[in-house]
């Protein structure tokens, strides 16, 4: 009986991973198709739009299915897309440890192991390489994309500070 329980969560488990990344791919081609390619001008709508469907999932999922979630949001990510390809889009996301490593040391003074903070050069300097060399760099939609990029690990950062406080 054990097995069966472990297999069914592991299997419920991703189920829940797939239809996460599917849903998360779906949103942003569609935001991109919106936004490029059919001339759609208004992406703080495109994030209304998520972030209401996000929230009546979220509510169904909490409230009915006993779930917890926990949502991000970034309007600058939808405005990126806009000026930038997908791929490249995807490409700047790696860099969300690098500010999440920045974030931490400078507001908790928490400092990671030096090897994590040597594993992070090769990824800076790839998304660095990566945007001199992208054909359709646009240098709005990288700042806007940055911006998203780092406002993810700052709103963790400081989330476990609130968290973790006492008060």
């Amino acid at each position: 009986m054990k097995n069966s329980n472990s297999s069914s969560s592991k299997l419920f488990t991703f189920g829940l991973v797939a239809a996460w990344y599917s849903s998360n791919i779906g949103v942003l081609l569609l935001n991109k198709y919106l936004l490029s390619n059919y001339g759609f001008k208004y992406p703080i709508f495109l994030r209304m739009c998520h972030m209401t469907a996000c929230s009546l999932l979220s509510y169904i999922a909490i409230a009915w299915m006993k779930m917890p979630h926990l949502l991000p949001s970034a309007v600058s990510g939808n405005v990126s897309l806009k000026y930038l390809p997908v791929s490249f889009n995807q490409a700047i996301g790696a860099t969300t440890p690098f500010f999440t490593a920045i974030f931490g040391y400078l507001m908790t003074s928490k400092r990671e192991a030096w090897l994590t903070y040597i594993t992070l050069i090769p990824i800076v300097t790839g998304v660095i390489i990566a945007s001199g060399g992208e054909p359709s760099f646009h240098l709005f939609g990288f700042i806007m994309c940055i911006g998203a990029m780092a406002a993810r690990p700052l709103k963790s950062v400081v989330q476990d500070i609130l968290l973790s406080s006492e008060g």
